[in-house]
């Protein structure tokens, strides 16, 4: 998730930029200019509003906000290579897929298309993640009719929710529905779960409720891309938790701890599997081992079927 650590990291910059007073000295001449400023560039009085961010880029500290600002408002009054200099500033600042976007828009006027779409990849490169409003982007009219547009539409789309696009974070979804849960050997009634995607598709959520007794809880798994494999972080209503972490191996989610103390003095590790038994049957079969794995014993063996 490297791109989605940037952009999030990008967007937490621009947030402390949004009113201009955050970055800039506290006066109320500052402060009274950037109000004078925004009003200009929300009525779209270019003029004034590239006149009114050219005097608050002089400032010290001068925040990536107003360099996108002034490149936009000098885009509009067809002062391009100005506009251009100030998107360069606010990509040095930080804030580089959206100056790289910016650049776009000012080559397409430009006419300079090839230019446009190297901006445009750069910036889908940094994580720029709003098709929609990529797609309905004015200043972007010109180059809807060329394939490559769509594909970085696509790319977006992808940047916005990458965990949807991923082949490993989609390796769990055997397991996502409604289920009563038995125990394997008898068919004993055990609990009540629903497993569900949360957070853009980027974590399998189980919610689980034993049978006959008040015992609940949840889990939260997620594949990890700098550590190529997935984790799941349980916590139940007794104040329990465990740290899984293990791959899809040969069609099975194959989970272990590490060496955990317990009360009487010894180290239990587990060892936690879900086989996808068919698309309407899966079994969750639990074993530890209290001598570094020599011997195993079942915690549990349930079977989940899938409620009609």
């Amino acid at each position: 998730m490297k791109i989605v650590r940037e952009v999030v990291l990008v967007l937490s910059l621009l947030a402390g930029a949004l009113n201009a007073r955050a970055a800039m000295p506290v006066d109320a001449k500052t402060d009274a200019l950037a109000a004078e400023a925004g009003a200009a560039y929300d009525a779209k009085d270019w003029a004034k509003a590239a006149r009114l961010y050219g005097e608050l880029s002089k400032l010290p500290d001068a925040p990536p906000r107003v360099w996108l600002r002034l490149g936009g408002s000098l885009r509009s009054l067809g002062k391009y290579d100005e506009a251009l200099t100030a998107f360069d500033k606010a990509t040095q600042l930080g804030a580089g897929l959206f100056g790289e976007y910016g650049k776009a828009a000012v080559y397409e006027a430009m006419k300079r298309r090839e230019k446009a779409f190297e901006s445009l990849d750069k910036a889908m490169q940094q994580g720029y993640a709003d098709p929609d409003a990529m797609g309905s982007d004015p200043n972007l009219a010109g180059l809807r009719e060329d394939a490559r547009f769509g594909k970085l539409i696509e790319q977006a789309k992808k940047n916005q929710r990458p965990c949807a696009y991923s082949a490993e974070n989609r390796q769990f979804d055997f397991w996502l529905g409604e289920w009563n849960a038995v125990t394997t050997q008898g068919a004993v009634p055990a609990g009540d779960s629903k497993i569900e995607l949360i957070l853009e598709d980027c974590v399998v959520l189980e919610n689980w409720k034993s049978k006959n007794n008040p015992y609940s809880g949840k889990s939260y798994n997620i594949y990890n891309q700098s550590l190529k494999r997935w984790e799941q972080y349980w916590v139940d209503n007794v104040g329990g938790n465990i740290f899984f972490y293990g791959e899809l191996k040969a069609g099975v989610m194959d989970y272990w701890t590490d060496e955990i103390p317990q009360p009487d003095g010894t180290k239990l590790k587990r060892h936690l599997q879900f086989f996808p038994v068919s698309h309407d049957t899966v079994r969750q079969f639990s074993q530890g081992s209290t001598d570094g794995g020599k011997t195993w014993h079942v915690e549990y063996d349930f079977t989940y079927n899938r409620k009609k």
